[in-house]
């Protein structure tokens, strides 16, 4: 173990997101997204054997066995944490291992734009961070649930597979429950957690219909409800949602959803000019427009909606992406590669913008 041990400590010391280790080739670290092979013995297949028993918790051995993959957390003492995936490949055990941070990052040191402060303090209704894997959808929603935590006496109660950041009683009192150590499932967790007398409710991930009808209860009985789900834009989570569910209960569900929706953000990193990556967000929050559009199922409109929402606080990528470059922040070609509409946004960059307004009515 000790090979090993030294393998994370290097990467955590070197600045690496993940570390991927497979039987037979060469330990690979990404750093700043790139995968950089580093130089280390090849693991073999009695070294990986020895490493999965030796990490997996007893809580998931039985999964393991069965599933031939499990999530877990590992902490290894004066190193730090990490979301761990064991699965296999060819008959063989692989490490999919992402480095969490201790410190839980603030809004100003994340790149966070302030209107985010006014979405974590609500008090009631559903706030969704989404985005594609590795977009930080666990750290900005960790930012969110700290802030609460240094600012508001309220209790926070999170659902996680696995617990990422581990958070300390401040202003509020927290309690973390990580599936399968702490519940049996989501749904489990979910069926009880109103009777533990929640202010806040984080749940790790949006995975189905049961998961978001939990949410949409506790929305509507005066809850803070946080979660992600994997969607590459905004106004495409409100159709991801609705897919949860069969199609005779997509009416009732959207005008639930209507009425306790508070915010989606949706984020993209992009490659910064000065620092590693750049987070770029896309913001939907409910307001009197985008209720209506989602009770009269008009959700292609509501990327026009963000489009013309900035005194909301609204904000579209192309227009986020846009900021970036003027502030310096990211290069046009960075800001092209990762806009939903390349040609709109050059024509930004020129000075000419479309009026998006007509198209709601």
């Amino acid at each position: 173990m000790d090979n090993f041990n030294r393998i994370l400590q290097t990467a955590v010391e070197g600045g690496a997101s993940d570390v991927h280790i497979k039987i037979g080739t060469p330990v690979v670290f990404r750093i700043n997204r790139q995968l950089i092979a580093i130089e280390c013995p090849f693991p073999t297949p009695e070294w990986m054997g020895k490493v999965v028993t030796t990490i997996v918790p007893p809580h998931a051995k039985t999964r393991l066995e069965e599933e031939r993959e499990v999530d877990f957390s590992y902490y290894l003492p004066n190193v730090g944490r990490f979301r761990t995936n064991v699965f296999q490949q060819r008959g063989q055990f692989c490490l999919a291992m992402r480095y969490v941070k201790v410190q839980v990052p603030s809004f100003e040191e994340l790149g966070l734009l302030p209107v985010l402060t006014q979405i974590a303090e609500a008090p009631r209704g559903i706030v969704l961070v989404s985005g594609a894997t590795g977009s930080g959808k666990s750290t900005t929603l960790a930012a969110m649930i700290e802030h609460i935590n240094a600012n508001f006496k309220r209790h926070i109660l999170t659902l996680e597979d696995p617990i990422e950041y581990v958070f300390e009683d401040n202003q509020s009192v927290i309690e973390q429950r990580e599936v399968g150590l702490d519940t049996l499932s989501y749904h489990h967790a979910l069926k009880h957690v109103l009777r533990q007398d929640p202010d806040v409710i984080m749940i790790g991930e949006m995975r189905d219909a049961i998961s978001f009808t939990a949410a949409i209860s506790a929305a509507d009985t005066g809850h803070l409800v946080l979660s992600t789900l994997h969607t590459t834009s905004a106004s495409q989570s409100m159709t991801r949602i609705l897919d949860f569910f069969k199609a005779d209960d997509r009416e009732q569900i959207r005008r639930q959803l209507a009425g306790t929706l508070r915010a989606v953000i949706c984020q993209r990193m992009v490659p910064g000019i000065q620092t590693g990556l750049v987070p770029a967000l896309e913001i939907l929050i409910n307001t009197a427009t985008v209720r209506k559009l989602i009770e009269e199922n008009r959700l292609d409109k509501l990327s026009a909606a963000i489009e013309t929402g900035a005194e909301e606080g609204m904000l579209s990528f192309n227009q986020a992406l846009f900021n970036l470059v003027q502030e310096g922040r990211v290069t046009k070609k960075e800001a092209l590669a990762k806009a939903t509409n390349p040609q709109a946004l050059e024509m930004n960059f020129q000075g000419i913008f479309l009026d998006e307004g007509r198209i709601l009515s």
